[in-house]
């Protein structure tokens, strides 16, 4: 693995090949209340690159363009919240995609610990490391605990696609898969508008 850190944007000399592992570290778990602090991304050769917002303002022209490349799918764990905080900080849509824990709950049936530590523990045979999910991430900088941490997040993603990929394929469950996530940025839309969870999810009783 090589990971490159950088301030703001990816530079013009950064490329990147294939399809995007993607993952964001944040202030806390309310996209519209909560800053965006890092957006990590992984390519298809294994290199892994940080983008740490430093400044609070979210202009980072080249990273919009490679997020919201039709040509590239994002591969997200949990993409329901990477994807609203991508929308609402940079206002770009990141798809296509695939969303390994949507996958893990129509495939994994048998267990109800989706969360990518125990994906990667089941199928990769991998010991995650927690510690730094709920540091501060809006310092000016970032320890080499948090970099090492936020890398972690998305290395192991492109191979989890390709194991879940494969079970989708063999119990039927691909198309409802990619349904699925052509419906995710119309789900994180009306999030965002306040059609979230609860009683207020128009798709609530």
């Amino acid at each position: 693995m090589r990971l490159t850190y950088h301030q703001n944007d990816l530079p013009e000399t950064v490329i990147l090949k294939g399809d995007l592992a993607v993952d964001t570290e944040t202030m806390g778990l309310n996209p519209l209340r909560d800053r965006l602090c890092v957006v990590q991304i992984a390519d298809a050769e294994g290199d892994v690159h940080l983008v740490h917002f430093t400044q609070g303002t979210f202009e980072a022209p080249r990273l919009k363009a490679v997020l919201s490349d039709p040509e590239r799918t994002k591969i997200f764990h949990f993409a329901r919240f990477d994807v609203a905080t991508l929308l609402h900080h940079l206002d770009i849509v990141a798809a296509p995609l695939f969303c390994t824990k949507i996958a893990s709950k129509l495939v994994r049936t048998y267990t109800d610990r989706h969360g990518l530590k125990a994906l990667c523990h089941e199928l990769l045979g991998l010991e995650m490391k927690k510690e730094q999910q709920s540091s501060d991430w809006g310092h000016t900088s970032l320890t080499k605990d948090q970099q090492n941490y936020a890398a972690g997040d998305v290395l192991h993603l492109h191979r989890l696609r390709a194991i879940l990929q494969g079970r989708l394929q063999r119990e039927d469950r691909l198309a409802m898969a990619q349904r699925c996530f052509e419906f995710l940025p119309t789900r994180v839309q009306l999030d965002l508008m306040g059609w979230g969870d609860g009683q207020d999810d128009i798709f609530h009783h």
